[in-house]
């Protein structure tokens, strides 16, 4: 099969804004091509010299967005919209110069993989793509992934900052993982310790590869993968509760976890850019949250909540 690749020049910053919007307008995959992303020698993750300096090379000089696209309408749809960005007052989107060409599916289905490399994330979290090698250090904690089309690499600072704060706050109960993607979340709950954790998406090609992901790891017994609108499938009470999805999202969701999350139960929430984190802020507030802990990256930011109680 044949795809249309798009790709669109842009800023670091606004990268990730131009992937959804692509991604709303029909495209099926989306990667960013950032010199930025590719750590440094030095950098304190220790991986810097994993990607070496051919691969930054190989890079475009400008921030570039591929997006591939089974249909031509909507190439020219998401075109239009791109276009639109150039009339946005304060927003600096960069040249946004759109191009497009035909590619068979094998070249972009894995072309993305060469710049996924095995990550440190918190103190002892490392997460290994499956066909790249680790030497295991004897405190880690290895994730070993393969997302597929699934969000969730840990390459993106939400997933990085989800995976943090969970290492430093989860210590016991049932968990849940609510829009799982790749199953990455889940898996980082069961490998601090918890014993029993659901995780829902409401893609199929998520839970598909969430529970690949589950099983790559043998956490089969303690992981359960289920298809749903966010938690209306989930029932039964939980200690942990994680939503990295988007702010709007989150918002909605303060009302529906309550009955959900057990009396000293945690909610992280993240997805959340900074320009929307006082309206997330003043959602939970107003619905009888506290905040417990803040941690933030790039321009995001993630936030953990738990209920008041007289």
């Amino acid at each position: 099969m044949n795809w249309i690749e798009a790709s669109v020049t842009t800023t670091t910053g606004a990268s990730d804004a131009l992937s959804e919007l692509l991604m709303r307008y029909g495209a099926k995959g989306t990667q960013i091509q950032d010199r930025h992303d590719i750590p440094q020698e030095d950098d304190w993750t220790g991986y810097g010299e994993m990607y070496g300096d051919d691969m930054k090379a190989s890079l475009p000089e400008e921030v570039t967005v591929k997006a591939w696209f089974n249909n031509p309408e909507a190439v020219q749809l998401a075109k239009a919209a791109v276009s639109s960005l150039k009339t946005l007052d304060g927003f600096d989107a960069g040249s946004l110069d759109f191009s497009q060409t035909q590619v068979k599916e094998e070249d972009w289905a894995e072309n993305w993989k060469q710049y996924y490399k095995p990550l440190r994330v918190g103190k002892r979290l490392v997460i290994r793509p499956v066909w790249e090698d680790y030497a295991q250090q004897p405190l880690d904690l290895v994730i070993n992934m393969d997302p597929g089309m699934a969000f969730g690499t840990g390459n993106h600072e939400t997933t990085r900052l989800c995976m943090a704060l969970i290492e430093r706050h989860y210590q016991k109960g049932r968990a849940l993982d609510i829009g799982t993607g790749s199953g990455i979340l889940a898996i980082t709950l069961a490998k601090v310790g918890a014993q029993q954790i659901t995780a829902v998406d409401i893609d199929p090609i998520a839970v598909s590869a969430a529970r690949e992901n589950t099983a790559r790891n043998r956490l089969e017994d303690r992981i359960r993968v289920i298809q749903g609108d966010l938690a209306n499938e989930v029932d039964g009470t939980f200690d942990f509760i994680c939503a990295n999805i988007l702010a709007d999202v989150i918002i909605g969701l303060n009302e529906t976890i309550k009955p959900l999350m057990a009396k000293e139960g945690l909610f992280l929430a993240s997805g959340i850019i900074k320009n929307r984190e006082q309206d997330v802020l003043t959602a939970y507030d107003e619905a009888g949250y506290h905040l417990v802990d803040r941690m933030a990256e790039g321009e995001w930011v993630a936030l953990l909540f738990q209920q008041n109680h007289a």
